[in-house]
């Protein structure tokens, strides 16, 4: 499959989805997807035995797979990057200077829970491979969030490391989020949910994208 030179779509899966293994390979069936992010569960064990069984059908597509907020699981699932959801001021740089000496560039280290200017400057200071604003299950309303879409149409004209915006519960949520320059949107319900097969979602959030994301400048 050609990688389209725009934004492309990164799906954030559900807590508790049952059958996740079905669900994600219907979803990746449906048409590109750069990535799929696991968030973590309370259950260690629980989370492991998730990923270990996800993380397969992920990678076989050419998707990465990215593990959030543990990177122990990160390591034992041979996962192809880990997502550090990090507190705000400079609180956050130590973790993720770890994290980055500890996998890059072997792997993915993603910078998460990014909701300020500064935030994104000090982590993006530290190197990681992208930056991730909001939160990964924070889409409650069918639009991306404001906030959200400047902060990475800000981002997207000052810094050259990748961003990931959050869409919203819509799958026409990633329109506004692509026209903001930002390389990445991450849908979660809109993609799991009742209204239509996954596998339908993504095929339609890259039908859209394909329609209305502008391309980026070959550099």
């Amino acid at each position: 499959m050609d990688i389209p030179n725009r934004c492309r779509l990164v799906i954030v899966m559900p807590v508790n989805l049952v059958d996740p293994a079905r669900f994600l390979a219907e979803a990746l069936e449906g048409g590109d997807v750069a990535s799929v992010i696991l968030p973590s569960l309370p259950d260690d064990a629980n989370f492991q035995s998730v990923c270990e069984d996800v993380i397969p059908v992920i990678q076989e597509t050419g998707a990465a797979a990215i593990v959030a907020n543990d990177t122990r699981i990160a390591g034992r699932c041979d996962a192809d990057g880990v997502h550090l959801d990090l507190p705000g001021g400079n609180v956050g740089v130590p973790e993720l200077r770890e994290a980055i000496g500890k996998f890059s560039p072997a792997k993915i280290v993603g910078a998460g829970a990014i909701t300020t200017r500064h935030m994104a400057l000090s982590l993006g200071e530290t190197g990681p491979d992208y930056v991730f604003f909001g939160k990964l299950l924070g889409d409650i309303k069918p639009e991306a969030h404001p906030k959200y879409l400047a902060l990475c149409e800000w981002w997207a004209q000052m810094v050259e490391i990748p961003g990931i915006c959050p869409g919203g519960n819509a799958v026409e949520s990633v329109i506004s989020v692509a026209v903001t320059g930002v390389e990445f949107v991450a849908l979660s319900s809109a993609v799991f949910c009742d209204k239509m097969g996954t596998g339908e979602a993504v095929r339609q959030a890259n039908q859209l994208l394909d329609n209305n994301a502008p391309e980026f400048e070959n550099v």
